[in-house]
């Protein structure tokens, strides 16, 4: 059997800075309130019309092939991870086999928000260990800014979210080094806690627009701040902890910790629950926000290129969000 490892990692953020101050001209909101309940300064929105969902996920598998040293033509299969497509169907995985200029290769889309990419990751672990494929383009991009609901109203959401797209390319090993598991759950029990309930094959557009009703929030994300984050700072070291048993490893072994940007408050809870130094952990979200599915690809990337992860490293990938769904994976880079 084969082991997959991560060949070359990318990054795409829009250019455009979206500042705490600037929020605060849309909403009742202020620079302190932001920071003080996320951790974040800024984010990255697109300008309307200059990137897309598929075009930054796009951009940044670009980078990532350069970082891998390989071609374009050398994919053999693409999974894109993300909450908020081009197009309701089909999904962002085949505009980017064209945009590549690729064969007619599969392309499959993982709808697993939050914990997208370390989910798409299994999936491009399990194919590479089978022999199935031997370079698999992984993506995670979302594009929040033009769906969230920039009012006071809904505030507690939008000031948390950022555009933007980090991508992996996934081969056979030739060494030691690799994924060496990973983890996946999920409880539906909690979907609605986090949701975006319509427009939806049960909250339809024409339904939307018959009902007319300006207090209508349900096209608007929503989540239940308090009830996300008692959760989430339980399952991240369940999970986390599931992969270090897997592998007979513990904290300490632990080079660096790269979760999900859900929340600077989230991030630092794990990080003293598993007594975690500070050069342990890796953290952007204090200027980039909640990329969702983007986020963890995104931070990787980045990283890497600071040198922050070195050959023989042991990294943790762990994610937590709407589904609910977390998930892990364990890599020996």
């Amino acid at each position: 059997m084969h082991k997959a490892r991560i060949k070359g990692m990318g990054f795409y953020v829009p250019e455009n800075v979206v500042t705490n101050d600037d929020l605060s001209t849309m909403m009742d909101t202020n620079d302190e309130w932001i920071r003080e309940r996320t951790g974040i300064s800024e984010r990255r929105w697109v300008v309307p019309g200059e990137d897309s969902t598929s075009s930054m996920g796009v951009k940044a598998a670009r980078m990532a092939l350069e970082n891998a040293n390989m071609k374009a033509d050398e994919i053999d299969f693409i999974i894109f991870a993300t909450l908020s497509p081009d197009y309701y169907f089909p999904g962002p995985g085949v505009q980017v086999q064209e945009a590549l200029g690729l064969d007619t290769i599969g392309a499959l889309d993982v709808r697993n928000q939050c914990s997208g990419f370390v989910y798409a990751l299994s999936v491009a672990d399990q194919y590479i260990k089978t022999g199935m494929y031997k370079n698999i383009l992984v993506i995670g991009s979302e594009l929040h800014s033009g769906g969230l609901d920039k009012s006071t109203r809904g505030r507690g959401v939008t000031v948390i979210f950022g555009d933007g797209a980090g991508a992996a390319i996934v081969s056979q090993s030739d060494d030691d080094s690799g994924i060496l598991s990973t983890h996946l759950h999920s409880q539906g029990a909690h979907a609605k806690e986090l949701a975006l309930i319509g427009p939806a094959t049960s909250r339809w557009v024409d339904q939307i627009i018959s009902d007319n009703d300006d207090e209508d929030v349900s096209y608007f994300p929503y989540m239940n701040g308090n009830y996300v984050f008692k959760h989430a700072v339980t399952r991240f070291p369940q999970v986390i902890n599931e992969a270090l048993k897997a592998n007979d490893l513990s904290a300490e072994d632990i080079s660096l910790l790269v979760p999900h940007q859900a929340n600077l408050r989230i991030s630092q809870f794990i990080q003293r629950t598993m007594k975690l130094r500070d050069d342990q952990v890796f953290n952007n979200i204090m200027k980039y926000g909640n990329t969702t599915a983007a986020s963890i690809p995104i931070a990787l990337a980045e990283a890497v290129s600071e040198g922050k992860v070195k050959k023989g490293d042991i990294v943790c990938l762990a994610a937590f969000g709407s589904g609910f769904t977390w998930a892990s994976a364990l890599l020996k880079w």
